[in-house]
C-alpha cells in the first residue's frame, strides 16, 4: 500500500512535470522550481489535503474490495477446478478399467474364436471324410442294384405267372433239386409261387371216348371297364373299384381260416411284400432245437411227419412253414393253406409288376392274365391244388 509521504511526493512531481511542459523556459531552475512547489504545496489549505486523503482512502478501498472480491471468483473457480478433475480423473480411471475389461474380453474371445475355428475345421473335415466314404459305398450300391434291376427285368419279361421263370421262383423246382442245391432251407418272399393250373389240367378229367372239352373266354365289359381306370394310376390299395371288388370276392375268402387273427396278421404281411414261406426239412429224429419259435410243432422242435396247421387247426402233414415280416416265430401251414396264400401272392406279384412298369403287355392280355389270377384263388379257396413229387 502508498504511505502519505509518497502520495505527497507524486503529486508534487506530477505537478511539476505539468508546469514544465506549459513553460520549458523553466526547466533551467527545475531545483528551485521543486523547492517553490513544495513550498506552495505545504502552503495549501486544509481543505484541499483532506479532499486528497480522502479520495486516497476511497480508493484504497475500492481496490481492497476488487482484491477480495477478485480472491473469491478465483477461489471458487479453483474449487471448480479441483472438482471437475476429480471428476475426470474418476472418468479416467473408469474408462482405463473399462479399456483392460474389453482387451480381456477381447482376448478371451479370439482365443475361443480360433478355437471353435479349429473344431469346426477338424468336424468339416470327418464330416467330409465320412461323406466321401458314404458316396463311394453308394455309388458301388447303385451300381450293384442297376445290376440286378438289369437281370431281374430281363427274368420278369420272360416270365408270367401263367408261365413262370424257374430261375426267378426257385420255390417251383423238385425237393431233390432244391436239395442238391445246398443244405439248409431256401427262403422266398411273398412271391412264393404254386404249381400253376394250365387251361388243360383245370378242365374236367377226361373220360375215355369223350371229346376234350375246349375253354372259352368271354370279357366282362364291368370288370374290364374297372380294370382300365385302375391301370391309369395302377397301385395296391383298396380305393379303385377295381381292387375293391377283388378284395371283396377273392382275397378276402381266399385269407380266410379258422384262425382269424393270424388270418389278418397274415393277409398284412401279403399285402407289405413281407411273408416268407420256405419248406421244412423232414429229419427222421428231431434232435435239433429250433432257432426261431416255430408255432405249430411238438414241444418246439421240428415235426418229422405230422403237425398241426397254424391257419386253419387241422393236424396233418405240414411241409412248409410262414413268417411274417421280421419276427421271430414261424407258423407251420398245410398244403391247402399254402395253395391259398401262394394264389394270392401270385396275384399280388403280378399287380405290382403292372404298377412297377415292368410287364409290356397290351390291356386285354393283362386283363386276361388278372382274371386267370383271380380263378387260380377261387380254386385254391374251393380246397384244389398241386402238390410236389419228388
Amino acid at each position: 500500500m502508498w504511505s502519505s509521504s509518497d502520495s505527497t511526493q507524486r503529486v508534487v512531481q506530477a505537478e511539476q512535470d505539468r508546469l514544465v511542459g506549459l513553460d520549458p523556459a523553466l526547466s533551467s531552475s527545475k531545483a528551485d522550481w521543486a523547492e517553490w512547489v513544495s513550498s506552495g504545496c505545504r502552503q495549501m489549505s486544509g481543505t484541499d489535503h483532506e479532499r486528497v486523503l480522502s479520495r486516497k482512502s476511497s480508493l484504497e478501498i475500492m481496490e481492497k474490495e476488487i482484491r477480495e472480491k477478485g480472491s473469491e471468483i478465483l477461489r471458487e473457480q479453483l474449487d471448480a477446478a479441483k472438482k471437475e478433475l476429480k471428476l475426470k480423473d474418476k472418468e479416467c480411471e473408469r474408462l482405463a478399467q473399462v479399456r483392460i475389461q474389453l482387451e480381456e474380453e477381447l482376448e478371451e474371445l479370439t482365443a475361443s474364436l480360433f478355437e471353435e475355428a479349429h473344431k469346426m475345421v477338424r468336424e468339416a473335415n470327418v464330416k467330409q471324410a465320412t461323406a466321401e466314404k458314404q458316396l463311394r459305398e453308394a455309388q458301388g450300391k447303385i451300381d450293384v442294384l442297376l445290376a440286378e434291376v438289369t437281370a431281374l427285368k430281363t427274368l420278369v419279361l420272360t416270365s408270367t405267372p401263367s408261365t413262370p421263370n424257374r430261375q426267378l421262383h426257385p420255390q417251383l423246382l423238385s425237393p431233390k433239386a432244391g436239395h442238391k442245391q445246398g443244405r439248409g432251407h431256401s427262403r422266398n418272399k411273398s412271391a412264393s409261387g404254386i404249381l400253376q393250373l394250365g387251361p388243360e389240367s383245370a378242365g374236367s378229367p377226361s373220360v375215355p371216348g369223350t371229346p376234350a372239352a375246349k375253354e372259352e373266354r368271354e370279357t366282362d365289359s364291368i370288370l374290364y371297364t374297372e380294370f382300365l381306370a385302375w391301370r391309369e394310376q395302377p397301385g395296391v390299395d383298396r380305393a379303385s373299384a377295381f381292387l375293391s371288388r377283388i378284395y371283396r370276392e377273392d382275397i378276402g375268402p381266399c385269407l380266410s381260416f379258422t384262425r382269424s387273427e393270424l388270418s389278418q396278421s397274415v393277409q398284412s404281411a401279403v399285402e407289405s411284400n413281407s411273408l416268407s414261406i420256405e419248406p421244412v426239412a423232414m429229419s427222421a429224429v428231431p434232435a435239433v432245437k429250433a432257432t426261431a419259435t416255430e408255432c405249430g410243432g411238438h414241444n418246439g422242435f421240428r415235426a418229422t411227419i405230422e403237425t398241426t396247421c397254424a391257419l386253419s387247426g387241422t393236424s396233418q402233414l405240414c411241409r412248409h412253414r410262414i413268417k411274417l415280416g421280421d419276427k421271430e416265430s414261424y407258423y407251420y401251414v398245410s398244403p391247402s393253406s399254402r395253395a391259398r396264400i401262394t394264389a394270392v401272392c401270385n396275384f399280388f406279384t403280378y399287380i405290382r409288376y403292372i404298377q412297377q412298369g415292368l410287364v409290356r403287355h397290351e390291356a386285354e392280355q393283362m386283363f386276361r392274365e388278372v382274371m386267370r389270377l383271380r380263378r387260380e384263388m377261387t380254386v385254391a379257396k374251393l380246397g384244389f391244388f398241386f402238390t410236389d413229387q419228388g
